[in-house]
């Protein structure tokens, strides 16, 4: 086809795949989105990327911007389209320590990131589980979430400013380093979750932190989830908000574990209906500096607040890690949950967020409408407790298209009754254009596709996407 051979003229032959050499792109992460792109782009440059879109514009194919490809929701399903990847767009261009700042291509993947700034005795914050394959294009494609957004907020939070190519093929700078820039429309988020219906992210601009000295990391057995809530709170006020995770893992998580993995343990010499992994980052040197018992003033406070509220029964039974090895086993339960979500077979994956003093209420509501729709189904919770993010995830008896949509809106309606959001930090993609279509403000939804239209009149990228028929 002459669009294939524009391509390799535009990007050299070997940065443009076809057939078995494509076939990392005709596949998602999960299995359930499959589909032969009509090749893989590898553009090495903004310039590149520019004339790639160019050129699909010009033959009337559509364009589907691809990162990691670790996505949930379907947002890289290209059949028949030119599949693109930033993934040779991988430079940390800068580092600015001083300025607490990261300027990346899109193709940086996020552990790399985190490297980076470690060098300097900073972090970039954001984490999940797919940390070593997602990259920064993809993250903002989708406003990714993750571990720490209670304490440094989602993607879009952490993000200064971006490179965008257009539809049009042309590049519009809003690269800015500023905290403040009120000029104008607000572009830059207009782009971040946009999951690349509006154009390409080629490049951004990122924020930095300081890097906590010190953690103090526990997992917690509470009564319920008013407790862990109580205790949430008692710690925010004691460390001046330096809680940076607070995941719940209840018994159907915790058994899924161990029966995925030979090698898991459980928290606790029990098991325990409500559990809670709690981390704090101490960053000020009297929290952090190792007293002459070997004791850490972080730590020493969070074993107090667990102390007093074991005392009054809020707290069932608590672990604190005592060592790098035992924080990093913590967190290997908790970032194991995309693999258990795949690992048990077809599925429905939610991932929806109500307001804290709701989730149980949502849980609740939702585990007794599963069970008289399916009695027989199963159900694996895990939650961004701190900022009311929840993942559901249900095996259907009926793998049906009809049951699948059944299951998404029993959990639709609990969540559009608590004021939540079907969607809170995996994008919409393909799986939940019907959730777009039943929930979203009618309004919001019009008021979108006249952006869609109004920058992407021949509907080139990633169509299909995001907002319904």
């Amino acid at each position: 086809m002459d669009i294939i051979e524009d391509l390799r003229c535009i990007v050299g032959d070997a940065h443009v795949l076809t057939g078995k050499d494509a076939a990392f792109f005709g596949r998602d992460w999960t299995g359930a989105y499959e589909g032969t792109p009509l090749c893989a782009v590898r553009p090495g440059s903004t310039d590149e990327v520019a004339e790639v879109v160019k050129a699909a514009a010009a033959a009337g194919i559509a364009v589907v911007p691809v990162a990691g490809n670790t996505g949930l929701m379907g947002g890289t399903h290209a059949p028949g389209r030119i599949a693109l990847s930033l993934e040779r767009m991988n430079r940390v261009r800068e580092i600015r320590p001083q300025a607490r700042l990261a300027v990346v291509e899109a193709g940086v993947v996020l552990s790399q990131l985190h490297d980076a700034a470690d060098q300097h005795g900073l972090v970039f914050p954001l984490t999940f589980g797919a940390r070593g394959s997602a990259r920064i294009g993809g993250v903002l494609g989708t406003n990714a979430g993750g571990s720490n957004v209670l304490r440094y907020g989602n993607t879009r939070s952490l993000c200064l400013g971006i490179e965008v190519v257009l539809p049009s093929g042309e590049v519009m700078d809003l690269m800015t380093e500023l905290m403040k820039d009120n000029s104008g429309y607000d572009l830059r988020d207009l782009f971040i979750g946009a999951e690349g219906t509006l154009g390409i992210v080629t490049a951004a601009v990122m924020r930095l932190y300081a890097k906590p000295a010190a953690y103090a990391t526990a997992m917690v057995a509470v009564p319920d989830l008013g407790d862990a809530l109580d205790l949430l709170n008692t710690l925010q006020t004691a460390t001046g908000g330096a809680v940076e995770a607070f995941e719940y893992m209840p018994r159907n998580y915790i058994d899924a574990h161990l029966a995925h993995d030979p090698a898991a343990k459980t928290p606790f010499a029990r098991q325990y209906d409500h559990n809670i992994m709690v981390e704090i980052g101490a960053t000020a040197p009297r929290d952090a500096e190792v007293a002459e018992d070997g004791t850490v003033p972080v730590q020493a406070q969070l074993e107090q607040a667990l102390a007093h509220m074991i005392e009054d029964g809020r707290v069932l039974d608590a672990h604190v890690a005592r060592s790098e090895a035992e924080r990093r086993a913590i967190w290997a339960r908790r970032e194991i949950a995309g693999e258990l979500t795949v690992a048990g077979g077809h599925s429905v994956i939610t991932d929806v967020s109500v307001p804290l003093d709701r989730v149980a209420e949502f849980l609740d509501r939702a585990e007794r409408a599963i069970a008289a729709r399916d009695p027989d189904a199963r159900s694996m919770v895990v939650s961004h407790l701190g900022d009311g993010n929840i993942h559901l995830t249900i095996w259907p008896t009926d793998h049906s298209e009809a049951q699948y949509d059944a299951m998404m809106e029993i959990v639709e309606e609990i969540v559009l009754d608590l004021r939540g959001s079907f969607s809170a930090e995996h994008g919409i993609g393909l799986g939940k254009r019907g959730s777009m279509a039943r929930r979203k403000d009618a309004v919001a939804v019009a008021v979108m596709k006249q952006i869609k239209a109004a920058l992407d009149p021949q509907g080139i990228m990633n169509p299909g996407k995001v907002l319904p028929d």
